[in-house]
């Protein structure tokens, strides 16, 4: 049995609203089915992050019933209106959410300003990190500056394309996190993953963080067993633990 933090993953419980995102709206995915496919694989979530996907837009009302079942262990990651007021983001600070991301392959439009403003804001607020979902390969400099500058940003799913790979690099060794999740959805083969997260991990073992991406929207495979043995394969079974729990856990739990 593996023992992980899934610092990524979606809940869609057809109790909430959904909105339409490039003409594609999901299938559910409630809590018990997601920990019911986990058990299938011999993987179970002893924590972990439920992220707001580009078909909940701003809705926040999910998040209470989904951390509620995930219980101890679980934070939330919203994508949020910039109208939010102060006192709303301590209401949701204090459900459990602790980063705001920023869907931005998906056709979310943030200028760089605004992702600045609104990251500080809620970091400086209540300790908020700031996610990004993005094609790493098409960061200007001016983008990359603002990564390596703002406190507590991090990249999903491998910076998507293969044209990232040395900037990924470079945000590691920066102490900037990389999310290994969405091998599915990634533009590298198995071989040339497995490739990159050894050198991502030989230039800073704390910056890799695993998450499930289930379900899997719109990926072209889903999560299985064989992402986490990728993994172990590309560090070595006695090292892959530090991404499988405990980079996650010391991003998400830890002041």
């Amino acid at each position: 049995m593996y023992k992980v933090f899934d610092s990524h993953f979606h809940i869609i419980d057809p109790a909430y609203p959904l909105v339409v995102n490039q003409g594609f709206t999901p299938d559910y995915y409630t809590v018990e089915q997601y920990r019911a496919e986990l058990a299938g694989m011999g993987v179970e979530a002893v924590g972990g992050a439920v992220v707001s996907g580009s078909f909940q837009g701003y809705d926040q009302s999910y998040f209470a019933g989904a951390l509620g079942k995930l219980g101890e262990g679980f934070v939330g990651v919203t994508q949020l209106d910039p109208e939010t007021p102060d006192d709303e983001i301590l209401k949701l600070d204090e459900l459990g959410i602790k980063a705001i991301r920023f869907n931005l392959f998906r056709g979310l439009s943030a200028t760089l300003e605004e992702i600045e403003e609104q990251g500080r804001r809620v970091r400086e607020l209540c300790g908020w990190k700031t996610e990004l979902y993005l094609d790493a390969s098409k960061m200007d400099d001016d983008f990359v500056a603002l990564v390596l500058r703002m406190p507590g940003v991090s990249i999903d799913h491998l910076g998507m394309r293969k044209g990232g790979a040395d900037l990924l690099k470079r945000f590691v060794a920066a102490g900037v996190p990389v999310r290994v999740t969405g091998f599915g959805r990634i533009d590298y083969t198995r071989e040339e993953a497995s490739k990159l997260i050894a050198e991502l991990y030989a230039e800073n073992p704390q910056a890799l963080i695993f998450g499930s991406d289930l379900p899997s929207t719109r990926a072209s495979k889903r999560f299985c067993v064989d992402d986490i043995e990728l993994i172990c394969e590309a560090v070595g079974a006695d090292h892959a633990q530090e991404i499988l729990y405990d980079n996650g856990a010391a991003w998400y739990l830890e002041a």
